[in-house]
């Protein structure tokens, strides 16, 4: 399962980690979130050794959505040695996740 991140430790578990991360801009109250939810969970078991996946709740982490202006549920932002690379928008596939994942390499 996805770890949860906050405010306050996304510089250590995002930007500072060794594995690109693909981090979930989530809501509680999206159902599109909840759709995506075990997708994410099959790509986080599918990648575990070279891809971290993490979620940030936008309701109780608005700091850190809005710094990365992420304006909508759910958001995936890909990052890598602390940049972002990509973003997919909405109840995105797997095979898009796949994609933006392999083209991290």
């Amino acid at each position: 399962m996805p770890a949860r991140v906050n405010a306050e430790n996304f510089d250590t578990e995002v930007l500072k980690s060794d594995k690109p991360v693909l981090v979930d801009f989530y809501s509680d109250s999206c159902v599109p979130c909840k759709r995506l939810s075990p997708v994410l969970f099959q790509i986080e078991e599918e990648y575990a050794d070279s891809l971290k996946v993490v979620k940030l709740n936008i309701n109780f982490d608005s700091s850190v959505a809005e710094q990365y202006k992420v304006y909508a549920a759910p958001t995936v932002v890909f990052f890598k040695n602390g940049i972002e690379q990509t973003r997919l928008h909405g109840l995105v596939k797997k095979s898009e996740l796949t994609e933006a994942i392999e083209n991290l390499k």
